[in-house]
């Protein structure tokens, strides 16, 4: 289904002529692409899934970030302009984001249903987010909350 959405908004920047979007597009897909080849051995003919694909769009915006804090130390302000577009053209295919409180709440609700009370239970936890939230949640940030609730 995502496919299906960036080869859409592929053929429609293609259209509007919206270069950045065109190229930000393209370079989603060049990335889809790879990872799909790098699949085929795994034994996935059709490629990755959905969330893996949320996976590597939360990559690339991420990416994008730390690029503009460099380009902003050099002062760089058209390439800090240039990260920034692409960052809205990843975010329209990205599932709305969880704010810190709904990160925090969800967090909790999901250690009381696992029943994690040490440092030891961590990677469960944050595996069952990953499997539940792919694409919704920063899982650093998820991360750190994990890890003081636990300590």
């Amino acid at each position: 289904m995502l496919r299906a959405k960036l080869n859409d908004a592929l053929k429609a920047a293609a259209k509007e002529g919206d270069k950045r979007a065109l190229s930000t597009v393209r370079l989603i897909l060049a990335a889809l692409k790879d990872r799909d080849i790098a699949a085929r051995p795994k034994g996935k003919p059709d490629g990755i899934s959905d969330d893996e694909i949320l996976e590597l769009l939360q990559k690339m915006v991420k990416q994008r970030q730390e690029s503009i804090e460099l380009y902003r130390k050099g002062q760089r302000a058209d390439l800090v302009q240039q990260e920034e577009e692409e960052i809205a053209v990843i975010n329209r295919f990205l599932p709305q984001a969880m704010d810190e409180d709904a990160t925090k709440a969800t967090v909790a609700e999901l250690m009381d249903e696992l029943g994690a009370a040490s440092i030891k239970d961590m990677g469960r936890v944050m595996a069952a987010l990953k499997e539940r939230f792919a694409g919704r949640m920063d899982f650093a940030k998820a991360s750190a909350i994990v890890k003081s609730r636990l300590a």
